[in-house]
């Protein structure tokens, strides 16, 4: 257990070098009363976003992630937007592999960088997809990777598409405006959909475990923003439970509106917020 600790303090806490924060496009939640026949559509993956300055990759807090020399060597000089992602409900793993100050070759090949966006590249979105694509067969390196984008015909063909990703694991869906220059910010232009809200809150103490969990964490006791305390102990690994997030930590959470007491219904612990 304290080799275990170890581990989760070198993770989250060695320091890492500086850049400058890059600035960002950020989503909108979803609204009801778009036309989705003028959105592209894809998969909101579950990974760290990166910002890739020509040379280097960044994190969106502003920290340079030590990607393998070999990794990043076929990507273009030019600024891309995206996410390292491993898998479907697999964020703690690539959470731990690109926060680590030395790389672990073996953990880089597993992953890939997703593109999503071209940093103040001209024309719109639609034309942006036609460019990432281009520079995706002429870099040709395995490691770089575009997001699938698609159409849907009505908010009926979303929200199937919706259902059927998420029952496979998906976070859920972005959606784009075909027509959108690219800006920086928050904007409608791109907007995130999920059949659950999500937010965060601090750890502030645990609940210990009974049972088959004996010895072992049995909820994390969080507080909102807002001053409401209460306990999340569903989503918990076996292996957080045993080295569980420490006091004072971020975490989000995903939930079902809200008791009478003001209290998120069915809180479900989803990862610590990423920080680096």
């Amino acid at each position: 257990m304290i080799k275990k600790l170890i581990l989760v303090l070198l993770i989250y806490c060695y320091p890492l070098s500086a850049a400058s924060k890059p600035e960002l496009v950020l989503a909108k939640v979803y609204s009801a009363d778009i036309d989705v026949e003028q959105y592209w559509v894809s998969e909101k993956l579950d990974g760290v976003r990166a910002f890739w300055d020509g040379k280097q990759l960044i994190s969106r807090g502003g920290n340079i992630i030590a990607a393998p020399a070999w990794f990043v060597a076929d990507f273009p000089a030019q600024a891309l937007d995206g996410e390292l992602w491993l898998d479907r409900n697999k964020f703690a793993e690539i959470l731990s592999i690109v926060s680590k100050h030395q790389p672990i070759d073996s953990e880089w090949q597993t992953i890939g960088y997703y593109v999503f966006e071209l940093p103040d590249a001209a024309g719109t979105f639609t034309e942006r997809i036609r460019a990432m694509q281009a520079i995706h067969q002429q870099q040709n390196s395995p490691y770089l990777k575009v997001v699938p984008q698609f159409r849907v015909a009505n908010k009926a063909e979303l929200f199937a598409k919706l259902s059927e990703l998420e029952q496979l694991g998906a976070e859920g869906l972005m959606l784009h405006h075909q027509d959108a220059f690219y800006k920086t910010g928050r904007s409608s232009d791109l907007l995130k959909l999920k059949t659950y809200q999500d937010t965060e809150a601090e750890v502030i103490g645990y609940r210990p475990g009974r049972g088959k969990y004996q010895g072992m964490v049995g909820a994390l006791i969080v507080k909102t923003p807002e001053g409401k305390v209460f306990a999340i102990g569903s989503g918990l690994t076996d292996e957080l439970r045993q080295t569980p997030p420490e006091i004072g930590t971020v975490i989000t959470y995903r939930y079902n509106g809200y008791t009478n007491n003001g209290i998120p219904r069915f809180a479900r612990f989803l990862r610590v917020r990423e920080t680096f």
